[in-house]
């Protein structure tokens, strides 16, 4: 899996592959925590309103915590749905011993405050990783339930035998979701990081320190061949949608492939190991059931 330095391609780091691995392995685990304790990790997910990609999301989602032997319960609401009606439905879920993990998809249509609906789950079932008892916990380096596109990253690296201790790791994105939470992530792991942003200067230069480059900013192809160093291993998170109704990431594959080590494809790269997480998540939940924080 080293760079190969006459030019050859480098190596594709299959995000479905390895989800499909980490679900076989939960699926295990928690068919031997029902044997044993009779006990079934419970995921609910809260959609609200009638967004194409989100329940797109919550399918899949539904999908893999049956393949994975979890029990799925989906409460699908109208978008207008008041405010106060969700939060009551998630102080609900908080009392079922039944529901492990809790997930509201975003984006909630406008009226609702998302903020609001985060802070009402309760951490221990917070299987997204965005309640600030998390993300605070993240922050002291003794995190209860990590959030998942990063965690799925870090599960990537460690899959394919990247070494991130030491290395120079540039994330391009600052968001709430990908970029602050993996720069954590990567710093317990003893990387050095730098996080670029649209203010960033400069950004190439930047970016070809990189040994491991994360591009997270949203913008299709925005990472071309130039901008990133001889050998460096890269991590595509954007998903973004052609004109043609194809998908394509924040990195110019074609180009970039061909000066990398391990490269994320999309879609088919970091997406995939969402979902993985998010399961792991829940099934961590399952012991967290009876320990007060």
């Amino acid at each position: 899996m080293d760079f190969n330095p006459e030019g050859l391609m480098a190596v594709i780091i299959d995000g479905k592959a390895i989800s499909r691995e980490i679900r076989s392995e939960l699926k295990r685990d928690a068919l031997r925590l029902k044997a044993e304790k009779g006990i079934v990790p419970g995921l609910a997910v809260i959609l609200v309103g009638e967004n194409p990609a989100s329940r797109i999301y919550v399918g899949g989602k539904e999908k893999a915590c049956q393949e994975a032997g979890f029990l799925s319960r989906v409460f699908r609401l109208p978008a207008e749905t008041a405010e106060r009606d969700i939060l009551k439905r998630i102080h609900n879920l908080n009392d079922d011993r039944k529901i492990h993990g809790i997930l509201v998809q975003l984006p909630l249509p406008g009226h609702i405050r998302p903020d609001a609906v985060i802070e009402a789950i309760d951490p221990q079932k917070d299987v997204d990783g965005f309640h600030p008892y998390n993300v605070g916990h993240l922050f002291s380096g003794n995190p209860l339930h990590r959030a998942c596109t990063p965690s799925g990253i870090i599960a990537l690296l460690d899959r394919y035998g990247i070494v991130m201790e030491g290395k120079e790791a540039v994330i391009v994105g600052r968001s709430n979701i990908v970029g602050k939470p993996l720069a954590l992530m990567l710093l317990a792991r003893h990387a050095t990081i730098t996080i670029c942003h649209t203010r960033t200067n400069n950004l190439p230069e930047v970016t070809r320190r990189a040994e491991i480059l994360v591009a997270a900013a949203g913008k299709a192809e925005m990472i071309r061949a130039d901008m990133v160093r001889e050998g460096a291993v890269v991590i595509d998170v954007g998903v973004n949608r052609r004109t043609d109704g194809g998908l394509v990431g924040d990195v110019a594959f074609s180009e970039v492939s061909r000066k990398a080590s391990h490269i994320t494809p999309v879609p088919g790269g970091v997406g995939p190991m969402t979902i993985a997480m998010l399961l792991k998540n829940t099934l961590q939940a399952t012991e967290y059931m009876d320990r007060p924080l």
